[in-house]
């Protein structure tokens, strides 16, 4: 076994870290759902580095024939730019990691692109986030950052899909020499998309255990991934939503945003490259609550989700309610489930006078709560 990692304790002992195998393969695999930062993510992206959202173990992955799943992917991750790496992990004593393990990488992300819809992928998220007890629409915002709107990301998600604009990664405790050559010939080739391997070495000893990645084939690579965005404002929201739907919606936006700015809501204006969208935001108390937001598509978002970590709406009832005031505006129908989510409807059901008021009054309401912080 090779030996030369050293570790110095506090006590200045200093502890000989041997190389070993991993146990299994699915060690390996746990080791990269649990601590995703072993992907390395600033080698991948030394300009920008990649940070890495699980959206599960094992994806199903199915072809034409099969739509049910004829393989499964070992691990299936996000980075912020929204480009789905599928990663494929094998131990250096497997004989299928010289060359099998290339094709089946490469079957994978050609049917990936035709037949993962990106409704697929988000729906696994959600079901990796309840499996785990924790709440999806938080751990995607404080991974992308409170800025950044969630439905983008998801757009840009599918449009890197419809692209071709994929990762691909062997992971394993050791990259044979003759399959890093072709790697790193495939990933100079490659483009949009990147084919990269990632070696995992495991050092233990005296109980103690250190993980040691180094990503081969970025070498040559010439881009690092670019998010595109726009920023919006008043005036290209505007001109953005006339353009689509015309004058009478824009009146109902203006109204909104009118009334918004008459109750002392700061406005936020998003960046999303393609959809404007603009966030009506109470700051009260050192918490910030977005009841709506409006966006050049024409429609309105409830952001249920955002404002369930917000007393009193973290409480169910409270929620509820909210969503029972907006289903009394015709035309508005939310399922009981949206109060975990963010639903929308279009603005065309606030063009009549009755319909915008009940509308305004029920996020009057809505701020009236969060102030008092009264619960149901």
């Amino acid at each position: 076994m090779a030996t030369g990692v050293f570790l110095i304790r506090d006590n200045d002992e200093l502890v000989e870290m041997t190389e070993e195998p991993y146990d299994s393969e699915d060690r390996l695999q746990e080791f990269l759902a649990k601590y995703p930062n072993l992907l390395a993510g600033d080698q991948v992206g030394s300009e920008q580095p990649r940070r890495w959202l699980l959206i599960t173990r094992e994806m199903s992955l199915p072809d034409g024939d099969s739509f049910g799943g004829r393989w499964s992917v070992d691990h299936l991750f996000l980075d912020q730019d929204g480009i789905p790496t599928l990663i494929e992990v094998k131990r250096g004593s497997d004989t299928r990691i010289r060359r099998e393990v290339i094709g089946q990488l490469l079957e994978y992300a050609a049917n990936a692109v035709v037949y993962w819809p990106v409704e697929k992928i988000r729906d696994q998220f959600e079901a990796t986030c309840e499996q785990d007890k924790s709440e999806s629409q938080l751990v995607l915002t404080e991974f992308l950052g409170p800025e950044r709107d969630t439905d983008s990301f998801w757009q840009q998600v599918k449009t890197n899909l419809q692209a071709g604009r994929l990762r691909l990664i062997i992971v394993a405790d050791e990259i044979p020499r003759e399959l890093r050559r072709i790697i790193e010939f495939l990933n100079e080739q490659m483009d949009p998309a990147d084919f990269l391997a990632i070696e995992i070495k495991q050092y233990v000893g005296a109980k103690l255990r250190t993980l040691v990645p180094r990503v081969i084939g970025i070498a040559e690579k010439k881009r690092p991934p670019v998010r595109e965005h726009r920023s919006w404002d008043k005036v290209s929201f505007f001109d953005e939503l006339r353009k689509n739907h015309g004058d009478k919606i824009c009146q109902v936006a203006r109204a909104v945003l009118d009334w918004s700015e008459e109750h002392n809501l700061s406005l936020w204006w998003g960046k999303g490259k393609q959809t404007g969208y603009v966030i009506p935001v109470l700051k009260h108390e050192g918490k910030e609550f977005r009841f709506l937001s409006l966006t050049t598509g024409g429609h309105v978002q409830i952001p249920f989700g955002q404002i369930s970590s917000r007393p009193p709406f973290d409480e169910e009832g409270n929620r509820t309610e909210l969503l029972v005031q907006l289903n009394t505006i015709s035309g508005v129908q939310l399922m009981s489930d949206a109060i975990h989510k963010y639903p929308t409807f279009g603005m065309d059901l606030l063009a009549t006078e009755e319909a915008l008021d009940r509308f305004l009054r029920t996020i009057d309401w809505a701020i009236e709560t969060a102030k008092a912080g009264r619960t149901s």
